[in-house]
């Protein structure tokens, strides 16, 4: 096992150089089995700030991490609910109302007559209610996403670690923040040391 401190800042030209910020601690595994194990007892240390990372999905991770289901799908819900009353109040008003609004100039709406039908007739406003659905659900599922994930994100700083890029071939990792209220660099450390790593690496900003 293998783990990296972080150097004293040295002096150049009378101006120090400023010490980097420590990230977080990541441990290395060599197979999903072991990686599901200590995941579980991170997870039953009480950690909050920490993630995964897997060169493809292993099945009961999840759970595992005890990660719970996301809110985005109810939130998703309401934006189709807002695009579909904003699609059904958006006809009545220009269909079948005779009031005017100031929307960046006054707009005046216009009771439209055809053949004696109602002015709010349901099965005429569907398409555009539909079509606003769509495009409110859409948008805000692509937007919430970005933001709960914190993208757009130019770097990483797990990106710079030469031993991270097998992450996508044959190796598995765990990786604590220092932002988690229960981290302590030297305890983590050795917490993820006794779970089995094959590496415990520290990861600076």
């Amino acid at each position: 096992m293998t783990s990296f401190a972080p150097t004293t800042s040295p002096v150049i030209q009378g101006n120090q150089i400023p010490r980097k910020r420590l990230y977080g601690i990541m441990a290395e595994f060599h197979d999903p089995a072991t990686l599901m194990a200590a995941a579980d007892k991170v997870r039953l240390a009480g950690f909050r700030w920490w993630d995964c990372h897997t060169p493809f999905p292993v099945h009961g991770l999840d759970q595992a991490m005890g990660i719970k289901r996301t809110i985005l799908p109810v939130l998703v819900f309401g934006a189709g609910l807002t695009g579909t009353t904003i699609g059904f109040c958006l006809q009545a008003f220009t269909n079948a109302a005779s009031f005017s609004i100031w929307a960046l100039v006054w707009v005046t709406g216009y009771p439209f007559l055809i053949s004696g039908k109602p002015l709010i007739s349901l099965p005429a406003f569907i398409p555009v209610m539909f079509e606003l659905t769509i495009l409110f659900s859409a948008l805000s599922a692509v937007g919430i996403m970005f933001l709960f994930n914190g993208l757009p994100r130019w770097n990483h700083p797990l990106l710079a670690s030469k031993r991270f890029l097998r992450a996508t071939d044959d190796r598995f990792f765990i990786v604590i923040e220092s932002r988690d209220p229960r981290f302590f660099a030297s305890r983590t450390e050795q917490f993820l040391k006794d779970l089995g790593a094959k590496a415990v690496e520290l990861v600076e900003v």
